[in-house]
């Protein structure tokens, strides 16, 4: 969450996201063609969902899609090819696109402030994480147009000792598990994962059960997994740290190690918030807002994360990033100072800027089209 109030913040994707880094010797860059979106927040000066493309020479940034307002979250590959988007906000709602972006509905999430969203396409089930709320909708979608039906909420419970942060549960995250039998939700106010038992046959989901407990007042916003190993590494804002966890099948997570996101000593505030794993385990990325860099980790075979070094951001506030595997790019949405810089990955992960930031006001999330 927060933009320096009690709202939730979070990062996003549309369709099929980059995230991996590109293996030693390859030269493959972006190509032309390539495709971006990225929302914004209207109250920061956003005019709606805004394209961005690679013309072969760099990015531009392309006129807004008016009426598609505060969409903090997206994700793409939904039936007949239908992306759906959060509309963050008290009343928390879903829209559900066509591919060349006309509404093929609309759904209410049942909480406030939808903030994040998990899609098995295989069950056609959704997700939505409505953060103020502390709590979750599951929804089946309809095999043919896409769109959700009734959803079933399940509520979380728990507090955590930052009264200012924690004062009630804060749903921040879902994604369904490798093996489709488990559903996760990241609560950052509770400082824990709950996990639902899935069935993607009978398309429904169990009520939860503690996952992992994280440390007093860390503040868990977003999870990933190690593309090989049975890890999971967990941001925690409050906390500006990693959490490594060894992934068990019952569906719960055993603390294996923890890092800092920020370089020794710092001492002004920040608030981590985005992580990125290469497609083959080498890399982890984060982003640090306030300290205003990406911090890049060397993973070890074990998938330990080392510090290699932080990266200046080129903006204010960077709530959101994409890896861009395949095109050695790290594009990232630095959302108070409504900039999206960009970035070459190295042969060894790390990073260096290329060109000047871009407008795009408001940006507080970067989705892929492909």
């Amino acid at each position: 969450m927060n933009d320096g109030t009690t709202r939730r913040t979070l990062l996003g994707t549309i369709g099929t996201i980059g995230a991996a880094f590109a293996l030693p010797g390859s030269t493959k860059a972006a190509r032309p063609g390539l495709r971006l979106i990225a929302g914004t927040y209207a109250r920061e000066g956003g005019k709606g969902l805004y394209p961005i493309a690679y013309d072969g020479a760099g990015w531009q940034v392309g006129t807004p899609i008016a009426g598609i307002d505060d969409a903090s979250f997206g994700i793409g590959g939904g039936p007949g090819g239908t992306t759906y988007l959060v509309r963050e906000q008290a009343q928390g709602e879903i829209g559900a696109y066509s591919p060349g972006w006309a509404k093929r509905g609309t759904v209410p999430t049942g909480g406030a402030d939808p903030c994040h969203l998990a899609l098995d396409r295989a069950s056609a089930c959704l997700v939505a994480a409505n953060y103020s709320s502390g709590s979750i909708a599951f929804y089946r979608l309809d095999p043919r147009t896409g769109l959700p039906g009734v959803p079933a909420l399940f509520r979380h419970a728990g507090t955590g000792p930052d009264r200012s942060r924690q004062e009630a549960p804060h749903a921040h995250w879902v994604g369904f598990s490798p093996d489709r039998h488990w559903l996760h939700a990241v609560d950052l106010g509770a400082d824990t994962i709950f996990a639902y038992r899935f069935d993607p046959e009978a398309r429904t989901l169990q009520p939860s059960t503690v996952a992992w407990r994280a440390p007093a007042g860390a503040g868990p916003r977003h999870m990933l997994r190690h593309p090989r190993l049975p890890l999971a590494y967990v941001v925690c804002e409050l906390a500006n740290s990693v959490m490594t966890l060894d992934a068990k099948a019952d569906g719960s997570f055993v603390t294996r190690h923890q890092t800092s996101t920020l370089p020794a000593g710092h001492k002004g505030a920040s608030q981590a918030a985005h992580i990125a794993i290469d497609r083959v385990g080498r890399r982890l990325y984060v982003s640090n807002r306030g300290h205003d860099s990406i911090a890049v980790f060397a993973l070890d075979a074990a998938g330990t994360p080392t510090l290699m070094e932080h990266v200046a951001t080129g903006g204010h506030w960077p709530r959101m990033f994409l890896l861009l595997d395949a095109e050695r790019q790290l594009v990232v949405g630095n959302e108070r100072s409504g900039t999206l810089a960009t970035f070459r990955v190295a042969d060894d992960g790390r990073l260096a800027p290329t060109g000047t930031p871009l407008s795009v006001p408001g940006i507080v999330f970067l989705g892929r089209q492909d």
